[in-house]
């Protein structure tokens, strides 16, 4: 793609009706254009038999439908699938598709690497090179969406393969009004969901714009261990990352935020631990998902017992707090929660914080 053809794939349809009116086209062509691209699969603008000739012919000099494709897929015992997607800057980020019976989840990418840099995440300790652009992140589905056939259907997406989503607010808002469009992919808003590890003045934003699930990558019940496992705590503490999530859910009228919280082995897993849980959490719109923790390599940490998981999630449950043990997916091929990892040149040199406050401003 040369410099200056404008992708159209990553326009929300607000945007590709400012394009068309610019070019000095009916604003109806931005509503074909979604057919042709999301219904159709169609990617070539000669294909697109309702735009006259000249049309077509502005489109292909100035405009592209590019997307990257899989460069290798991988397929789990469990009928987990993993895209790696190789980018023209040779980095590889990774997409998941995981099946069950009455619905099909699609993972998805919204940076190269990550800032956060959670210790216990393979993604973190690639390092980070730089966000997704929108038609990248869109790329990713169509890439799956063409992979997988019509017998498996997307039913639902989740911000949860590599990256923070709310550093990269903009683009991943853009593809969130893609998949919701019913010119797009049609999507619920409730079964889209954006999960993150505390941006508290996106997390905000996020409330007024998009009425998307929630999930708050947690982990940890006090503020001393969150520092050390989710690093943003020090900047937004739990205490503020839990009145955005319940003004969230107010705005919203969700019925619960989920909050993800790994177990790690001696760390954050004891009964004491559940019980600051409780006090948390205990009668607000909460669902707890425990998540096995998944191992790569070189990473310190190990899982939490079977049998330690269960006591530990009946103390939620007898404190009337939803909660259940997330069964690991894909596991075999890198694809479970936490292990994705991908291909990342780290760019970022400068200190977390720094990092962190040039992503969010």
């Amino acid at each position: 793609m040369s410099q200056t053809q404008n992708n159209l794939l990553g326009l929300p349809q607000s945007e590709l009706l400012e394009f068309f009116e610019g070019i000095e086209e009916k604003n109806y062509r931005a509503k074909q254009l979604m057919q042709w691209i999301y219904a159709k699969g169609v990617y070539d603008f000669n294909l697109m038999t309702n735009f006259n000739f000249n049309l077509r012919e502005y489109l292909n000099e100035n405009c592209t439908l590019g997307f990257d494709d899989s460069n290798r897929t991988d397929f789990s015992k469990d009928g987990t699938v993993k895209w790696l997607i190789e980018k023209q800057d040779q980095q590889i980020i990774e997409t998941v598709f995981i099946p069950e019976e009455s619905r099909g989840t699609l993972c998805i990418s919204s940076q190269i690497g990550c800032l956060i840099d959670c210790p216990f995440c393979a993604t973190g300790h690639q390092g980070f090179n730089r966000n997704l652009k929108a038609h990248e992140i869109i790329g990713q589905i169509l890439v799956a969406k063409e992979s997988l056939g019509p017998e498996k259907r997307i039913t639902n997406v989740v911000f949860m393969g590599m990256g923070e989503p709310l550093a990269n607010y903009p683009e991943v808002i853009k593809s969130i009004k893609i998949l919701n469009d019913p010119q797009g992919f049609n999507i619920s808003r409730r079964r889209i969901t954006v999960s993150t590890s505390g941006l508290v003045p996106q997390l905000h934003k996020l409330g007024d714009e998009v009425g998307v699930a929630l999930a708050i990558s947690l982990h940890a019940p006090t503020n001393k261990l969150r520092d050390e496992l989710v690093p943003i705590n020090r900047k937004h503490p739990i205490e503020d990352l839990l009145d955005a999530c319940w003004l969230y859910a107010r705005k919203q009228n969700l019925k619960t935020v989920t909050f993800e919280y790994t177990m790690l082995k001696g760390v954050n897993d004891s009964k004491e631990d559940a019980r600051e849980l409780v006090r948390l959490l205990r009668g607000k719109p909460a669902k707890i998902n425990l998540i096995p923790f998944n191992t790569f390599p070189g990473v310190k940490f190990e899982s939490t017992e079977a049998k330690k998981i269960n006591e530990f999630r009946n103390i939620l449950l007898e404190s009337g707090i939803m909660t259940i043990t997330r069964k690991t997916r894909g596991e075999d091929i890198q694809a479970a929660c936490g292990q994705l990892s991908g291909s990342v040149r780290n760019l970022a040199k400068k200190t977390l914080r720094e990092k962190l406050k040039k992503q969010m401003h």
